[in-house]
């Protein structure tokens, strides 16, 4: 009976992992790879492209990445997510004194 009862909860701890989504624009090489499909070669053609395009808008943006093609897209598309990319940070407004000549206009 104690066989059955950790077979059944093994199952169910690997049937949560094999629904585990990874985001492509927070994953590291080495998580990336852990998606089957995506090899060494891909898994950094993808974080050189983030690195240099910025964070992916949707995951058929993954068709831009070299050695990615549709179909690939399309098969991996279940295994990855795009989470929305954070706003650049601001400065706060400061708030313009009474009278004063905007900074442009200042000499």
């Amino acid at each position: 009976m104690k066989k059955l009862i950790l077979v059944v909860i093994a199952l169910f701890a690997f049937s949560g992992f094999a629904f585990a989504t990874v985001d492509l624009n927070t994953a590291s090489q080495e998580e990336l790879q852990a998606v089957k499909g995506i090899g060494k070669k891909k898994a950094k053609a993808i974080v050189d492209y983030r690195q240099a395009n910025g964070p992916f808008k949707s995951v058929d943006d993954l068709d831009n990445v070299k050695g990615f093609g549709k179909k690939t897209v399309k098969k991996l598309g279940k295994e990855l997510t795009v989470a929305a990319a954070p706003a650049p940070a601001t400065a706060p407004a400061t708030p313009e004194k009474k009278g004063a000549k905007p900074a442009a206009a200042k000499k």
